[in-house]
């Protein structure tokens, strides 16, 4: 598991390309509350846009998770813990005025990088 990256992957990566060529800036890799020890993907602070890129396996992707045949005691109460730490965490960050948006991994870059840039435009409006 030494090469499972919990940031810079290739899907966060790519959106980040397409964010900062169009002008939008955030943090990598931050903590939104640094009290609460949990990090954001990216991060638009004026803006309270924290942005998560789950990957399937890890986060259970409804659409592609596929269970291990092996060691199953381990990874279901594994995974299923990451996804209840993903609504705790979206919960925890809603409650404090941030606005949490949340992508798969296989989504498009350019389709999430839209969705990202049509948010803070909406927020930036208000």
């Amino acid at each position: 598991m030494q090469s499972n990256h919990s940031r810079d992957t290739a899907p966060e990566l790519a959106v980040r390309k397409l964010l900062h060529a169009a002008g939008f800036r955030y943090r990598v890799a931050a903590r939104p509350i640094p009290s609460i020890r949990r990090t954001a993907d990216l991060l638009f602070i004026r803006a309270k846009l924290a942005v998560f890129i789950d990957g399937c396996f890890w986060h259970g992707c409804p659409a592609h998770y596929v269970e291990p045949k092996s060691h199953v005691d381990y990874w279901r109460p594994k995974i299923a813990g990451n996804m209840a730490r993903d609504l705790d965490t979206t919960q925890q960050l809603t409650d404090r005025g941030w606005v949490v948006v949340r992508f798969w991994a296989h989504e498009p870059s350019d389709e999430v990088a839209q969705s990202i840039a049509s948010i803070l435009q909406g927020i930036r409006a208000n």
